[in-house]
């Protein structure tokens, strides 16, 4: 089984989440062959074969160009899965090669197990389990879902790609969206509500503790989408991606969208009446305590 993976690489640098492809590779149980449309001096530290196309010429992105390359590295691999990561980026890509190649797609992949791909369904409670007809399939695999252990490692090798012809779209830039609310990317402690806090009235409370820590407050996606908090407070794929000193998540079970958005913090609190819930797996700290009645009484001590 073989898997060519492609990379993103954006602002002239090739972007880490490129090795969680690796880390899905690995999980999968598949050799690997990797495509770079960058720079030489931005190769991922890999110890296979790197496709590398050169983005001053192609574009950090262009969608008809960036689709002839990987199906020449298609054509020349003849992998069982094409996988992007589930980004803007594979979002617009994926679907152009799985048409082309006449191959089925699985988006938003966040598990394998023995009978085929996880992937969420219901707003992402629940998981269902799919697997491709043919044997050629295009992949997106969602961020965070397969953790990178330890340092990338080794030394690549590279084979020049490149193809003839032009697209119809010339890339000219990035513009960054306009900030709106508060920047959690910036914020050293983070406070998080989650679905567990019950109801719109017990924010306070967690926005209390996030006070008393000298801290901002945050919220997984049920409690934005439910409009108990605003959009700018989200942490998660669909929200921010935050590096926090502390993270405190109060009621919110794990679901790998979130998961992605807080993983780098340096210190997690998990606060959740469910010893089993995902978020156990990545806290540093789990308190297993109803969070309406934790939370205050910390709070409370906090402040005198």
């Amino acid at each position: 089984m073989k898997a060519l993976l492609i990379c993103e690489y954006r602002e002239g640098k090739l972007l880490d989440s490129s090795y969680e492809l690796l880390a899905f590779a690995g999980k999968l149980g598949a050799d690997s062959a990797m495509v770079l449309i960058g720079d030489a001096a931005n190769v991922p530290r890999y110890g296979g074969t790197v496709y590398l196309a050169d983005a001053a010429g192609y574009g950090e992105y262009n969608p008809d160009l960036h689709k002839q390359l990987i199906l020449a590295a298609v054509a020349q691999e003849n992998p069982d899965y094409i996988v992007f990561q589930h980004s803007s980026y594979g979002w617009d890509l994926a679907p152009r090669v799985a048409a082309k190649l006449k191959v089925a797609q699985v988006s938003e992949v966040i598990g394998i197990n023995a009978d085929g791909f996880e992937v969420g369904c219901c707003n992402a409670k629940m998981r269902r389990t799919v697997k491709p007809a043919e044997a050629k399939a295009v992949l997106t695999v969602q961020a965070g879902a397969f953790s990178v252990q330890g340092e990338p490692q080794g030394t690549p090798n590279v084979e020049k790609l490149e193809i003839a012809g032009t697209g119809n779209v010339e890339f000219v830039g990035y513009e960054p969206a306009e900030a709106k609310g508060i920047d959690l990317g910036k914020a050293e402690v983070i406070v998080s509500a989650g679905r567990g806090v019950g109801k719109k009235d017990n924010v306070p409370v967690i926005a209390a503790l996030a006070k008393a820590l000298g801290g901002e407050l945050g919220a997984s996606r049920p409690v934005v989408d439910a409009g108990w908090v605003e959009h700018s407070h989200q942490v998660g794929t669909t929200g921010q991606t935050v590096s926090p000193k502390l993270y405190v998540a109060c009621g919110i079970s794990g679901a790998i969208q979130h998961l992605a958005g807080m993983k780098k913090s340096d210190f997690v609190v998990a606060i959740n009446k469910d010893k089993d819930a995902p978020i156990g797996d990545v806290a540093d700290v789990l308190i297993v305590a109803d969070v309406m009645q934790f939370v205050p009484a910390l709070t409370a001590k906090l402040q005198k």
